[in-house]
């Protein structure tokens, strides 16, 4: 071969200055998988176009360009496979637990049923409905005394009928 870089020029710039393109890729990439893919794969790519690289003293400043393509590239790749990625699913909880929670709801409405219907009345709207207990007691014309009791025993019933075997 007349013109260009030869394999023996090429085969002793990479044993000389392997590690420092090595480390230039480092600067551009962050793990060391990627740098030594780029690097090779840049030795790969002045070899094959050996034939071009007219001045033999050129061959690692040809290196060097080629890795920093390189880097480049991959760069790249993995930003626009980030941006491809599935946006990750929300915290759902599974069928299981969906179905453990309507069980659960099914027996609350159920204990709730069987509670009187002024301590009923009370718990559906102080805790349902969110009204504090002057509100329940204004809505329901019971002095707010009668709302604390209705609900403590209230309450206390429901943990009753809750711990209860279904």
């Amino acid at each position: 071969m007349a013109a260009g870089t030869t394999v023996d020029h090429l085969t002793e710039t990479y044993r000389a200055h392997y590690r420092s393109l090595l480390g230039l890729a480092a600067l551009l990439l962050d793990d060391t998988a990627s740098c030594e893919d780029v690097v090779q794969e840049a030795f790969i790519r002045v070899h094959s176009a050996r034939g071009r690289v007219r001045d033999p003293e050129k061959t690692l400043a040809y290196l060097r360009q080629t890795v920093v393509n390189l880097s480049r590239s991959a760069l790249r790749r993995r930003i626009l496979g980030l941006k491809l990625l599935s946006k990750p699913m929300p915290d759902m909880a599974s069928a299981e637990e969906g179905a453990y929670e309507q069980l659960e709801r099914d027996q609350l409405i159920k204990a709730m049923r069987g509670l009187q219907r002024r301590q009923r009345e009370v718990l559906v709207l102080r805790y349902f409905a969110d009204m504090t207990e002057a509100q329940v007691a204004e809505t329901l014309g019971i002095s707010l005394g009668s709302v604390k009791a209705y609900g403590s025993r209230g309450i206390a019933a429901l943990r009753v009928a809750m711990e209860a075997p279904a």
